[in-house]
Protein backbone atom coordinates (compact mmCIF):
# COMPACT_ATOMS: atom_id res chain seq x y z
CA UNK A 1 0.00 0.00 0.00
CA UNK A 2 2.53 2.41 0.99
CA UNK A 3 4.45 1.49 -2.54
CA UNK A 4 1.34 2.29 -4.46
CA UNK A 5 1.01 5.71 -2.31
CA UNK A 6 4.14 6.97 -2.81
CA UNK A 7 3.84 6.21 -7.06
CA UNK A 8 0.38 8.17 -6.59
CA UNK A 9 2.17 11.28 -4.98
CA UNK A 10 4.21 11.09 -7.09
CA UNK A 11 1.98 10.82 -10.42
CA UNK A 12 0.42 13.61 -9.03
CA UNK A 13 3.35 16.15 -8.49
CA UNK A 14 3.90 15.38 -12.15
CA UNK A 15 0.68 15.78 -13.10
CA UNK A 16 0.58 19.82 -11.89
CA UNK A 17 -1.14 22.11 -14.12
CA UNK A 18 1.55 24.21 -15.27
CA UNK A 19 4.17 22.76 -13.63
CA UNK A 20 6.83 23.98 -15.28
CA UNK A 21 5.61 27.33 -15.52
CA UNK A 22 5.21 27.44 -11.31
CA UNK A 23 8.01 25.55 -10.49
CA UNK A 24 10.35 28.53 -12.53
CA UNK A 25 8.06 30.76 -10.21
CA UNK A 26 8.94 29.55 -7.53
CA UNK A 27 12.76 29.42 -8.23
CA UNK A 28 12.70 33.36 -8.99
CA UNK A 29 10.75 34.00 -5.54
CA UNK A 30 13.36 32.17 -3.79
CA UNK A 31 16.40 34.18 -5.21
CA UNK A 32 14.78 37.60 -4.65
CA UNK A 33 14.04 36.44 -1.24
CA UNK A 34 17.35 35.56 -0.66
CA UNK A 35 19.00 38.78 -1.80
CA UNK A 36 16.46 41.11 -0.27
CA UNK A 37 15.42 39.18 3.23
CA UNK A 38 12.45 40.00 4.79
CA UNK A 39 11.14 43.39 6.32
CA UNK A 40 10.05 45.08 3.33
CA UNK A 41 6.37 46.54 2.23
CA UNK A 42 5.12 44.16 -0.43
CA UNK A 43 5.05 46.52 -3.05
CA UNK A 44 8.92 46.51 -2.73
CA UNK A 45 9.00 42.73 -3.66
CA UNK A 46 6.36 43.46 -6.50
CA UNK A 47 8.58 44.98 -8.23
CA UNK A 48 11.65 43.29 -7.44
CA UNK A 49 9.64 40.43 -8.62
CA UNK A 50 8.34 41.74 -11.48
CA UNK A 51 11.83 42.87 -12.80
CA UNK A 52 13.70 38.99 -11.80
CA UNK A 53 10.59 37.55 -13.18
CA UNK A 54 11.09 39.52 -16.76
CA UNK A 55 14.90 38.81 -16.42
CA UNK A 56 13.72 35.19 -16.70
CA UNK A 57 11.80 35.56 -19.42
CA UNK A 58 8.40 35.64 -18.18
CA UNK A 59 5.57 37.73 -19.57
CA UNK A 60 4.33 39.68 -16.37
CA UNK A 61 1.89 41.65 -15.41
CA UNK A 62 1.18 44.26 -12.57
CA UNK A 63 -1.38 45.33 -10.54
CA UNK A 64 -3.99 43.63 -12.81
CA UNK A 65 -7.57 44.49 -12.72
CA UNK A 66 -9.92 41.37 -12.51
CA UNK A 67 -13.97 42.30 -12.76
CA UNK A 68 -16.50 40.22 -11.29
CA UNK A 69 -19.48 39.52 -13.12
CA UNK A 70 -23.49 38.80 -12.15
CA UNK A 71 -26.13 38.18 -14.05
CA UNK A 72 -24.15 40.31 -17.14
CA UNK A 73 -23.36 42.83 -14.60
CA UNK A 74 -20.54 43.74 -13.00
CA UNK A 75 -20.34 43.85 -9.41
CA UNK A 76 -16.75 44.17 -8.09
CA UNK A 77 -13.04 43.96 -9.10
CA UNK A 78 -10.03 42.28 -7.38
CA UNK A 79 -6.46 43.83 -8.03
CA UNK A 80 -3.75 40.87 -8.90
CA UNK A 81 0.02 41.72 -7.98
CA UNK A 82 0.81 39.58 -10.61
CA UNK A 83 -0.50 37.61 -13.14
CA UNK A 84 2.30 35.57 -15.42
CA UNK A 85 2.39 34.46 -19.12
CA UNK A 86 -1.77 35.30 -18.34
CA UNK A 87 -2.01 31.93 -17.05
CA UNK A 88 -0.93 32.11 -13.12
CA UNK A 89 -1.97 34.72 -10.19
CA UNK A 90 0.44 35.91 -8.24
CA UNK A 91 -0.85 37.11 -4.49
CA UNK A 92 2.45 38.82 -2.50
CA UNK A 93 2.58 38.74 1.45
CA UNK A 94 5.14 40.65 3.59
CA UNK A 95 3.08 38.95 6.79
CA UNK A 96 4.71 36.55 9.96
CA UNK A 97 2.72 33.35 8.09
CA UNK A 98 0.52 32.49 5.44
CA UNK A 99 -3.27 32.99 6.71
CA UNK A 100 -6.63 31.53 5.40
CA UNK A 101 -7.82 34.94 4.88
CA UNK A 102 -4.80 35.58 2.51
CA UNK A 103 -5.88 31.89 0.68
CA UNK A 104 -9.26 33.16 0.09
CA UNK A 105 -8.17 36.38 -1.24
CA UNK A 106 -6.12 34.28 -4.07
CA UNK A 107 -9.52 31.91 -4.38
CA UNK A 108 -11.54 35.27 -5.04
CA UNK A 109 -9.06 36.15 -7.50
CA UNK A 110 -9.00 32.80 -9.35
CA UNK A 111 -13.16 32.97 -9.11
CA UNK A 112 -13.39 36.06 -10.72
CA UNK A 113 -11.23 34.76 -14.28
CA UNK A 114 -10.73 32.16 -16.12
CA UNK A 115 -7.22 31.42 -14.32
CA UNK A 116 -7.04 28.30 -12.41
CA UNK A 117 -3.34 28.50 -10.78
CA UNK A 118 -2.40 30.78 -8.29
CA UNK A 119 0.93 31.23 -5.60
CA UNK A 120 0.37 33.17 -2.78
CA UNK A 121 4.01 34.22 -1.85
CA UNK A 122 5.12 34.96 1.66
CA UNK A 123 8.18 37.26 2.00
CA UNK A 124 7.70 37.33 5.64
CA UNK A 125 10.41 35.75 8.44
CA UNK A 126 10.88 32.79 6.40
CA UNK A 127 9.67 32.47 3.04
CA UNK A 128 6.57 30.84 1.99
CA UNK A 129 4.33 29.63 -0.81
CA UNK A 130 1.39 27.90 -1.45
CA UNK A 131 0.21 26.68 -5.02
CA UNK A 132 -3.73 27.15 -5.18
CA UNK A 133 -5.81 25.68 -7.82
CA UNK A 134 -9.70 26.71 -8.71
CA UNK A 135 -10.44 24.65 -11.49
CA UNK A 136 -12.68 25.98 -14.27
CA UNK A 137 -15.27 23.16 -14.38
CA UNK A 138 -15.38 24.47 -10.59
CA UNK A 139 -16.83 28.20 -11.78
CA UNK A 140 -20.34 28.69 -11.86
CA UNK A 141 -21.21 29.68 -15.79
CA UNK A 142 -19.19 31.67 -18.06
CA UNK A 143 -20.99 34.70 -17.67
CA UNK A 144 -20.56 34.59 -13.95
CA UNK A 145 -16.98 35.28 -14.00
CA UNK A 146 -14.49 37.36 -15.68
CA UNK A 147 -12.96 36.03 -18.78
CA UNK A 148 -9.86 36.74 -18.11
CA UNK A 149 -7.04 38.61 -16.23
CA UNK A 150 -7.64 42.40 -17.06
Amino acid sequence: MDADRSRAVSQERTDLKHRDLTDAILKVFYDVYNELGHGFLESVYEEALAIALREAGLAVRQQVPLQVWFRGHKVGVFVADLVIENIVILELKAARALEPAHEAQLLDELRATEIEIGLLLNFGPTPQFKRLVFGNERKKTPNSAGKGAG
